[in-house]
């Protein structure tokens, strides 16, 4: 099997060989190049120890030189050259207490955490497959190298990767892995919420989201996310749905792009229904309130996980919109966009329609020609150029100043009164037709303040 090198790779390579040591591309970069994939970095294991591969270019970085890693700068493009080492005891389920370098490939990808990650290539050796990566790549298979129990208790975010590879992939868990897993999720929490963060948005935005189903099934969620058990237990006995709220949750995640604040919101856009589920006498299931309540939960979790600031608001907003009613006007659809946001609307469409299609066939056609309508609606509204917040309106706060107004809160509050009317009707929205409602308003309130 031949894989390209970029001729950046090839050359440090080439460098190292040229010097008497070995040199491969390894891990990732390997596994998505024979996918026929372009791999987003490449990285370079070599027999040479970092002080001798420092020595060979002109320019490295110390990235972490004490567990073998030197960066390798070539025209400002940096790649990661690490030597061969064989890992010691493992004291946080996370990182190696110390390395031992070695002059063994074997040795090298032998600690490595999947079979499909633990191939090397150079051009003079062709493909080194050991652990038989290309025979679970064909079986579409995540299989541990070695002892499973051995890779997680070594590395115990392994377990979320293990699943998130097989998301990526569409590749199932080999059974000994999977059972690894089930031993061991409790050891997930001794990892960093940042890595675990890190894992859940890849899988989120997987070609196979609803694999988040596996990561239930071995445990891992009972770990990094309560919340989404409580909604795989929790049914839904109600002609608009056919599945339990965690089912749901993944066949939606399934109908949006992959794009993260869309799935996250899917993710979480019922969180809140095992906290407000009610059962009434005919037995029929109901989750009044849960936008409401899923949105602080979501805000919750999320600041729990150390999501960034603009992710919590984008995903917070899409959990409490997703199920709000929206008037099948015109003035009902400026209104929703200025309530919600211009850049969360067009998110909370494309929820809905996820969410739809994750529901029963219970008067689905007659949600999606609502969906539709409003979907117009908003077309039209957006090629009209129409109003739909204060940024909008042909008038400004300078221009109530120069009407005479002192600034204050008053001036907000006059901002608002003219933006409701234009909603209502945007063909006011001219600055002499606001500029004369402002002088009524003006005089109004000042005839007022004199009679008091």
């Amino acid at each position: 099997m031949r894989i390209r090198l970029p001729d950046k790779v090839h050359t440090i390579i080439e460098t190292l060989q040229a010097a008497g040591y070995e040199a491969y591309a390894v891990g990732g970069c390997v596994r998505d190049s024979v996918l026929g994939r372009t791999p987003n970095d490449w990285d370079i294991t070599t027999s040479a120890k970092p002080e001798e591969t420092k020595r060979l270019f002109a320019r490295t970085i110390d990235t972490g030189i004490m567990h073998g890693t030197v960066t390798v700068m070539l025209e400002r493009e940096g790649f990661e050259v690490t030597t061969y080492r064989i890992d010691g005891e493992y004291e946080d389920c996370r990182h190696p207490k110390e390395v031992t370098f070695t002059a063994s490939l074997e040795e090298d990808l032998k600690r490595r955490d999947f079979t499909i990650n633990a191939m090397a290539y150079n051009e003079q050796d062709g493909l080194v497959d050991i652990f038989g990566g290309i025979r679970d790549m064909e079986a579409g298979v995540i299989r541990c190298v070695g002892d499973a129990r051995e890779r997680f208790t070594e590395d115990a975010l392994r377990m979320l990767r293990a699943v998130r590879f097989s998301a990526q992939l569409g590749y199932r868990i080999e059974e000994t892995t999977a059972d690894a897993v089930k031993r061991l999720a409790p050891s997930l929490r001794r990892i960093s919420v940042e890595r675990i963060q890190a894992e859940l948005v890849k899988l989120a935005v997987s070609p196979h989201p609803d694999y988040l189903r596996i990561a239930y099934e071995t445990g891992i969620t009972a770990e990094v996310l309560p919340e989404f058990d409580l909604c795989m237990e929790t049914p839904q006995n109600n002609p608009h749905h056919c599945y339990s709220v965690g089912e749901h949750i993944l066949h939606s995640m399934l109908a949006v792009e992959p794009d993260k604040a869309l799935r996250l919101g899917m993710l979480f856009h019922d969180i809140g229904k095992p906290q407000t589920l009610t059962i009434d006498e005919d037995g029929i299931t109901h989750n009044k309130m849960h936008p409401a309540v899923g949105a602080e939960m979501t805000k919750k979790i999320l600041r729990r996980l150390k999501f960034d600031n603009d992710t919590i608001d984008k995903v917070t907003k899409i959990v409490l919109y997703h199920d709000q009613e929206i008037a099948l006007n015109d003035a009902g659809v400026r209104r929703a966009v200025n309530r919600m946001g211009e850049d969360i609307f067009p998110m909370i469409l494309a929820v809905r329609r996820a969410d739809i299609s994750a529901q029963s066939d219970y008067k689905r056609e007659e949600k999606l020609e609502r969906l539709d309508y409003i979907e117009r609606m908003y077309e039209d509204i957006r090629s009209r150029h129409e109003a739909v917040s204060l940024k909008d309106l042909a008038v400004n706060g300078s221009d109530l100043i120069a009407l005479g107004m002192q600034p204050g809160r008053q001036i907000g509050e006059i901002l608002h009164e003219l933006l409701e009317i234009v909603l209502e009707d945007p063909s006011k929205n001219r600055k002499d037709e606001l500029t004369d409602i402002c002088r009524r308003r003006i005089k109004g309130r000042r005839i007022s303040d004199a009679e008091t």
